[in-house]
C-alpha cells in the first residue's frame, strides 16, 4: 500500500471515528458546559494515547520535538472542541457538520503560503463557491449570522484548519506518537484549567460514554494524524465530506431530527466545491 492510498484510507476511518465521538459530545453537551465537555474528552483519550506512545518509540521521542508549534496546536485544540460542543448543544449533528465543512476549503486555502503547495486559480473559485455555500446554511437572511452556535462552528473550523496545517508541518520532524500525546496533553493542561471554576461531576451513567468518546477520539486522532502526514492537505482535507453520512445516520438514529432542504443545498454546494479540489489535485491544476 502507497503512503498516499494509506493516508486517504486513514482520513476515511478518523471521520468516521470522530463521527462517534463527535455523538458522544453532542449528548455529554446537555449536561456540562462547552469547556468541560473539552476537557473530558482529552482526560478520556489521554492513558490510551500514553500508553501507545511510550510502546511506540519510547519517552525520547516525546521531548525532541518542536515546542512551540505543539503549544500552538493544544491551544487550537481546545478552541476547536469546547466552540463544537457549544455548536452541538443546539445544532443538529447534520447542521454542524455542513458548516464545518468549510474547515477543507480553509485548509486549501492555507496550504498555499504556509505549506507551499500550489492552489492555482480554479481552487480560489472553488474556495469562493464552498464559502458561498455556507452562507446558504446560515441563511441569506441574516438570521442564521446571529447564531451562537452557527458563529462557533466556524471558530471550530477555523481551528481545526490551522491545526492540521501545523501538524502537516510538525510530521515532517516529528513523529505521530508525539504529535497525539503533546496535542492531547496540552489539550487536557488548557480544557481543564478553563472549566474548573464551573466544573460539574460526572454522573455515574456517563462513564461509558466517556469511554467510547475516549476509544473513538484515540483512533479518530491517530487516523488523521497519520493522514495529514502522509497526503497532502488538500487531498485529505475533503475527504471529511464523508461525515455528512455519519451525522444524517445518528441525527436519524439518536435524535429523530432530519435536515431541512436549506441545509441540503447549503451541504451539496460546499461537498461539489470540495470535490472539485480533490479532482484538481488528482490532476493538473491551472
Amino acid at each position: 500500500m502507497t503512503p498516499y492510498l494509506r493516508g486517504i484510507l486513514c482520513m476515511l476511518g478518523a471521520v468516521a471515528a470522530f463521527s462517534f465521538m463527535d455523538a458522544g459530545l453532542k449528548a455529554l453537551s446537555a449536561h456540562y458546559g462547552a469547556m468541560q465537555v473539552a476537557a473530558l474528552r482529552g482526560l478520556a483519550s489521554w492513558p490510551l494515547i500514553v500508553l501507545w506512545s511510550v510502546a511506540n518509540g519510547g519517552v525520547g521521542q516525546l521531548v525532541r520535538v518542536r515546542w512551540p508549534l505543539h503549544l500552538l496546536r493544544g491551544a487550537l485544540s481546545v478552541a476547536m472542541l469546547s466552540s463544537f460542543a457549544y455548536a452541538l448543544r443546539y445544532l443538529p449533528m447534520t447542521e454542524a457538520y455542513s458548516l464545518f465543512f468549510v474547515a477543507p476549503l480553509m485548509i486549501t486555502a492555507l496550504a498555499g503560503p504556509m505549506l507551499g503547495e500550489r492552489v492555482g486559480w480554479r481552487r480560489w473559485v472553488a474556495i469562493g463557491v464552498g464559502l458561498g455555500g455556507t452562507l446558504v446554511i446560515l441563511r441569506p437572511s441574516g438570521e442564521g449570522m446571529l447564531s451562537l452556535g452557527g458563529a462557533a462552528v466556524l471558530v471550530s473550523a477555523a481551528s481545526y484548519s490551522i491545526s492540521a496545517i501545523t501538524g502537516r508541518i510538525l510530521g515532517r520532524t516529528d513523529s505521530t506518537p508525539a504529535m497525539m500525546f503533546w496535542m492531547i496533553t496540552l489539550l487536557c493542561v488548557f480544557a481543564t484549567a478553563s472549566a474548573l471554576p464551573d466544573w460539574k461531576p460526572v454522573l455515574a451513567q456517563d462513564v461509558w460514554l466517556l469511554v467510547g468518546v475516549g476509544l473513538s477520539g484515540t483512533l479518530g486522532l491517530y487516523g488523521i494524524t497519520e493522514a495529514f502526514r502522509l497526503t497532502p492537505a488538500s487531498v485529505a482535507a475533503p475527504l471529511e465530506y464523508t461525515a455528512l453520512a455519519w451525522g444524517l445516520l445518528f441525527d436519524w438514529l439518536f435524535w429523530s431530527t432530519l435536515p431541512e432542504a436549506r441545509m441540503v443545498t447549503g451541504a451539496a454546494i460546499i461537498v461539489i466545491a470540495g470535490l472539485y479540489l480533490l479532482k484538481g489535485d488528482r490532476g493538473h491544476e491551472g
